[in-house]
């Protein structure tokens, strides 16, 4: 009888730690049981993120391309402005303006008379006058359009957009 109560009192301790190291180990993080938790949750959240890169730099390209419609129209102004109005130079500075291909001058570039009122230019013949007894100057309008597809396809939102600009700077 004796003998059996010294085995309980030599189990009980040898017992008692292994709970305690098991139980460290839990708290302290190195259990085996949780080490592919964190590629289970990549493999959850790794798709969502490479999706909303996608439609980010979707968004940044299409800024990009109204950036470069925008500043073909400003070329063809700026061209007009320094050399004169030839309508196949500005056309020619336009399409050279920019890398992107998709870009025309659509309508045409145009050369008018206009004077300025209330911040706004009105066109009139080349012969009037303008309201203060200046005459008319002349100015030069460029517009161009350019088409961007978007990456990928989206539920809501159209595939496609069309960026039109315009700028308008007087010659004389």
């Amino acid at each position: 009888m004796m003998s059996a109560i010294l085995m309980q009192i030599q189990i009980k301790p040898c017992f008692g730690m292994a709970m305690r190291k098991i139980f460290w180990r839990f708290i302290g993080g190195t259990n085996s049981g949780i080490s592919g938790l964190a590629a289970t949750e990549f493999a959850i959240a790794g798709p969502v993120l490479v999706l909303m890169m996608i439609c980010v730099m979707d968004l940044g390209l299409g800024i990009y391309r109204k950036m470069q419609v925008q500043s073909a129209a400003q070329a063809g102004a700026q061209y007009a402005m320094i050399h004169g109005f030839n309508e196949s130079a500005v056309l020619s500075a336009v399409a050279s303006a920019t890398t992107f291909s998709g870009i025309n001058a659509s309508p045409a570039p145009s050369q008018f008379c206009g004077c300025i009122s209330n911040n706004r230019i009105s066109s009139i013949s080349c012969s009037s006058t303008c309201s203060g007894g200046s005459s008319p100057g002349t100015y030069v309008t460029v517009s161009t359009q350019g088409t961007y597809n978007t990456i990928i396809s989206y539920p809501v939102l159209p595939t496609s957009y069309n960026f039109v600009a315009q700028s308008t700077v007087r010659i004389q």
